[in-house]
């Protein structure tokens, strides 16, 4: 089985996998020939900005946010590390 997942490259290889790649290339940049430019809209407002109020930042409260983490120590949440991929 391993022998199908790497071995050494010939020239004859190199060169179908570029005439290959090319292709594709060329083949993609042909179909978005065909669709063409794209209208971006735009929407105007009158109000694009908040305004800032002089009122103190929501208090967190620790205790919640320690029973809502999934992983924890004392002190610390433990984040995920590469779970996603």
């Amino acid at each position: 089985m391993t022998s199908f997942l790497w071995h050494k490259v010939s020239e004859s290889e190199k060169e179908e996998i570029r005439k290959q790649a090319k292709k594709i290339m060329d083949d993609f940049s042909k179909k978005l020939d065909k669709v063409g430019k794209i209208q971006e809209s735009f929407i105007e407002r009158e109000n694009c900005e908040r305004e800032e109020k002089n009122e103190k930042p929501l208090e967190i409260d620790r205790e919640i946010m320690f029973e809502n983490a999934p992983n924890k120590n004392k002190d610390f949440i433990v984040g995920e590390k590469g779970g996603w991929k």
